[in-house]
């Protein structure tokens, strides 16, 4: 399986902490010797780690917890490995590993703080909360009898409250419009599932639209639901969303690239120093496998994103769609240790089907590594294709004849550069109000909203509410003044941001993308590109 980790780990340069950890992972351990002298004997190369371990606990000036250097030492060690082979402490673990399992043990609600107070935006169906008979628009005010409200809480703290172990029991207290007293419950926790596929549906009578978020144990048959009830309205192409996506469990890739390909052809293959060439290739049994089809990928598309990616470009099925992905082509092996932490080792690379690595470099340094999008960005590249130059020795073929580039990524077959029209330093101001306005306005107008069930429906009635009105003044309110240049050119936009955030509101995603959909430049080119 290929794991993904996206974030930087702030590594200890200590050089007698990475021989420590080296000791704990290969598990041996020498007795302590009393005698401080007796440690000046010549050891054997192999105890020599576990010999300053030995030393340090016995003879240092001060008490050390021999744990302690441990778990400082091990991402130290790492470090001098690549920038995604890390070690997730016990305490970590669960955690990292939820958005892979597809699911995690709470009490099932997405949330959003309203004026420092926990309101409930939806409850996931068939958790513990939607049985309970929790609704949207619910406001928190009391978990565990601690009060919630108008403390000034991070998300983070709260999520930490309301998860906990399957079975447990939280008890919260809430506020419900009409209601005088507050309502008290008792929730227990339950596995609560996690949505890789955050939307499908039909853009038109005949494009569907589908936008994966990550690969995780879930995704195939997410996608293959979504697949079936887009073909089963009509859809003879595809447009294929995988912008934003860091990537995930490469067989989740893999079985979504063979619903694409036929049977025989290569989807992906890997090779380390200690891993033997290991090949995927499809089965014949994809359900899409001669419609149109369109990618979108960017410079967030990682991991098995571009495994996917990469095998239709490669196999010439389709289109790829948007900016260079990221560039991240190596595999990791989950290696669990006893006390509950893990380490994720990069064993092998791989590889699309013509030979290429799409790996970028890391010989500078990690944080040059994690830069790298910043001097994309600073080089131009997101504006124009012409500034990535790759070297012939990185060119490859595929079977149809195109020219493919390795060493850093996917690069599309058509360019969409990042949309910069409608930006001014008025919307740059009011862009952290407009999901704020469109909560609050979601609050006021919740029971009325309801019987919109159609997102083109709630489309046409808030159109007719004066919306970018109402936000101005409410921008105002929070300081921003209005700016008539600024709404010239920006106007259409912060408005459509608005309807879109509050369709998902009631809607959830199906609301949310038909509305943002009009300022997706990516996703207009790919459906004018399909239209011809």
């Amino acid at each position: 399986m290929n794991y993904n980790n996206s974030k930087k780990i702030v590594f200890l340069p200590v050089i007698l902490g990475i021989s420590l950890a080296l000791g704990i992972i290969i598990g041996r351990y020498l007795p302590s010797d009393k005698d401080f002298h007796q440690h000046s004997n010549i050891r054997s190369r192999n105890d020599k780690l576990n010999s300053i371990l030995n030393i340090i606990e016995s003879n240092y000036v001060d008490s050390v917890n021999r744990k302690d250097l441990v778990e400082t030492a091990i991402p130290a060690i790492l470090k001098k490995l690549d920038p995604h082979s890390v070690y997730i402490p016990a305490k970590d673990l669960a955690r990292a590993n939820e958005p892979l399992q597809g699911n995690f043990e709470g009490i099932g609600i997405s949330f959003s703080m309203l004026t420092d107070t926990i309101l409930i935006i939806s409850t996931i169906p068939g958790g513990p909360s939607e049985k309970l008979g929790l609704l949207p628009g619910d406001k928190i005010l009391y978990v565990n009898d601690s009060l919630v409200a108008g403390r000034h809480i991070i998300d983070e703290k709260i999520m930490g409250m309301l998860k906990g172990p399957r079975g447990t029991v939280v008890k919260i207290k809430i506020l419900r419009s009409g209601q005088k007293e507050l309502l008290p419950f008792e929730i227990t926790r339950d596995k609560i599932p996690i949505y890789s596929v955050d939307v499908d549906y039909m853009v038109n009578d005949h494009i569907g639209y589908i936008k994966i978020n990550a690969f995780a144990m879930t995704t195939f048959d997410e996608f293959m639901k979504g697949l079936r009830e887009l073909k089963d309205h009509g859809m003879t192409s595809l447009i294929l969303d995988l912008r934003g996506n860091s990537g995930g469990i490469m067989e989740a890739a893999i079985q979504v690239a063979d619903q694409f390909l036929k049977e025989g052809q290569l989807i992906v293959y890997t090779k380390g120093r200690a891993s033997p060439r290991s090949e995927a290739k499809a089965t014949g049994k994809g359900e899409f496998e001669t419609g149109n089809l369109v990618v979108l990928i960017d410079e967030w598309s990682a991991s098995a994103s571009e495994i996917l990616a990469g095998a239709l470009q490669d196999n010439d099925r389709g289109t790829i769609i948007g900016r260079r992905s990221f560039g991240k082509g190596l595999v990791q092996e989950p290696v669990p240790f006893s006390d509950g932490s893990g380490m994720r080792l990069t064993i092998a690379r791989y590889y699309t089907p013509t030979g290429r690595s799409i790996q970028k470099p890391y010989k500078d340094g990690f944080e040059k590594y994690f830069d790298d999008l910043n001097l994309r960005y600073t080089h131009g590249e997101f504006e124009v294709s012409d500034s990535i130059h790759f070297s012939d020795s990185l060119k490859f073929t595929t079977p149809g004849g195109h020219i493919v580039y390795g060493g850093g990524g996917i690069m599309p077959d058509k360019f969409v550069p990042r949309d910069t029209l409608g930006v001014s330093t008025y919307f740059l101001k009011v862009r952290s109000y407009i999901y704020r306005f469109a909560l609050k306005y979601t609050e006021n107008n919740r029971e009325l909203l309801k019987k919109y069930i159609e997102p083109g429906e709630m489309e046409k009635y808030l159109d007719k509410q004066a919306l970018l009105d109402q936000f101005t003044r409410f921008a105002a309110a929070n300081g921003i003044k209005k700016d008539p240049e600024g709404l010239k050119i920006s106007g259409a936009i912060i408005h459509t941001q608005i309807k879109a955030y509050i369709a998902r509101n009631i809607l959830d995603n199906k609301g949310f993308y038909p509305i943002w959909e009009q300022i997706d430049n990516t996703l207009k080119y790919a459906i004018d590109f399909l239209k011809k």
